[in-house]
């Protein structure tokens, strides 16, 4: 028998979820806050989770493979002691799957000990990693984070802020990073701030996360989100902020709203499930269609589904079921059963589709296999009507900052044209929101923020001529698909 990774198996056709930090000075229940926060936080990530606390004197780590339910017991987190703790979950984005991979990590250095973990990807890591090994260093991961360790430890700096804003300099991409040390907390975002940041309260203890959704948990109070290009640093007097980098220019990654973050979460201000619900407002002003009902295509469908349907006046129906219990099964490895992969998943309730017009929607479409599979469920269920209306635009290119996607001629969006993808996936219609309308539903600038995968306008220039590790790392995955 094949172990075979059908654990999302209608997510395949989804840009995947990067990672999720989250961390806590100076609290007596570090490792459970820390625990929770990741819990709150476990869409960003569901490969692998660690934790690493120090009680000003020594390091405690635990890392494994899976969810953060089944990696941490109560006898893993007693053993966390401390209170000062940092967090991560992980989707693989660079280096490869494995748990010598899993983050934090943390090391002893001249300067005492140290833990790191990142969300993002450094897209010159690389070329810093092959300038590291040429010099002396010695690697123990493939993950990108590794690279900023060591220039942290190579750094000639007086203090640690010193270091880390001489090491951070050097960076290329889209990163948010935490940093643990005996005595001090720091979280900082790249230049651009193309990946999230938010700091919080609780009582007198300071944390630190990817989203907002994690402070609610555990009942922190949200302070505001860490800016682009600033370092952030916590220890017994306080808070202080600096800026490592000369220039900024805020890019968030618009794709948080879009998909990537919990609906209840805020970044940069903006609820979003309100924006998600907003962009359906603006699709059906953009693209309405004649049709009885709307269906969603769930989770992230969901929202911008009932703003279709508000603003349209057809009613919302939950057409489409969803298994939230599919895990990882042993199957055997032949394409007639591998074709199952989106039934396991979803269901259609032919007594609410049958003989109706549909308007269905769904947050994204990438390669279009799971949308072919979709649309022909749904019209096997009796519809007998399917307009495909999508919450984004079109996905016309890779994404080189920390989500896994495939090669640019993987995208359905780069090789057919609207007609030809409508005719591809079986709908009798497909229409996408526009730039405008996305960006009137979120109610930001467009120049604040990055769309790279939409658009082709990168914020930040890849002139490796090496395939960065998280599109090849997608193909490894997929290989047997």
């Amino acid at each position: 028998m094949t172990l075979n990774s059908i654990n999302e198996p209608m997510d395949d056709d989804h840009f995947h979820d990067e990672c999720g930090v989250f961390g806590v000075f100076d609290h007596l229940e570090a490792a459970n806050l820390t625990y929770l926060g990741l819990y709150a936080q476990q869409h960003r990530g569901q490969e692998s989770a660690g934790i690493v606390s120090t009680d000003g004197r020594n390091f405690n780590s635990h890392r494994g493979m899976g969810l953060v339910a089944d990696i941490f017991k109560q006898h893993n987190i007693q053993k966390l002691e401390g209170k000062s703790a940092i967090g991560h979950v992980r989707y693989s984005t660079s280096g490869e799957s494995g748990l010598r991979n899993c983050q934090p990590f943390s090391y002893e250095y001249a300067h005492g000990g140290i833990a790191m973990c990142h969300n993002g990807n450094i897209v010159n890591a690389h070329a810093l990693r092959k300038e590291l090994e040429y010099e002396g260093s010695i690697f123990q991961s493939t993950s990108d984070t590794e690279v900023l360790i060591h220039l942290v430890a190579r750094s000639k700096g007086e203090d640690t802020a010193t270091r880390l804003s001489e090491a951070v300099q050097r960076l290329q991409g889209g990163f948010s990073v935490l940093v643990l040390t005996e005595d001090r907390l720091f979280g900082m975002r790249d230049a651009n701030g193309i990946r999230p940041l938010v700091l919080g309260k609780l009582g007198g203890a300071w944390v630190l996360a990817s989203e907002t959704c994690a402070f609610d948990l555990i009942g922190a109070e949200y302070v505001r989100d860490v800016k682009a290009g600033e370092m952030v640093i916590i220890d017994k007097d306080g808070l202080h902020s600096i800026s490592p980098f000369n220039h900024v220019s805020p890019k968030l990654c618009v794709f948080e709203y879009v998909y990537f973050a919990r609906p209840d979460s805020n970044i940069e201000g903006v609820n979003v499930y309100q924006s998600r619900y907003q962009i359906g407002v603006e699709l059906a002003k953009e693209s309405p269609a004649n049709a009885d009902i709307v269906i969603p295509v769930p989770d992230s469908g969901v929202a911008p589904a009932m703003g279709f349907a508000e603003q349209s006046g057809i009613p919302l129906q939950m057409g489409l079921i969803r298994n939230h219990y599919v895990g990882r099964t042993f199957i055997e490895p032949q394409q007639s059963i591998r074709n199952f992969g989106v039934k396991l998943k979803l269901n259609p309730n032919a007594n609410i589709i049958r003989g109706k017009r549909v308007v269905l929607v769904d947050d994204s479409i990438v390669r279009g296999t799971t949308s072919r599979k979709i649309v022909e469920m749904v019209r096997l269920a009796g519809a007998s009507e399917i307009h495909m209306r999508i919450s984004s635009p079109p996905t016309k290119h890779s994404c080189y900052y920390g989500i896994n996607t495939p090669d640019p001629e993987e995208l359905i969006a780069n090789r057919m044209d609207l007609v030809q993808t409508c005719k591809e996936i079986g709908a009798d219609s497909l229409a996408y929101v526009s730039f405008d309308g996305m960006y009137q539903a979120v109610g930001r600038p467009r120049c604040n923020h990055c769309d790279a995968c939409f658009s082709g306008e990168y914020p930040i220039a890849i002139d490796s001529p090496h395939t960065p590790p998280q599109l090849s790392l997608l193909r490894f995955f997929n290989r047997d698909a």
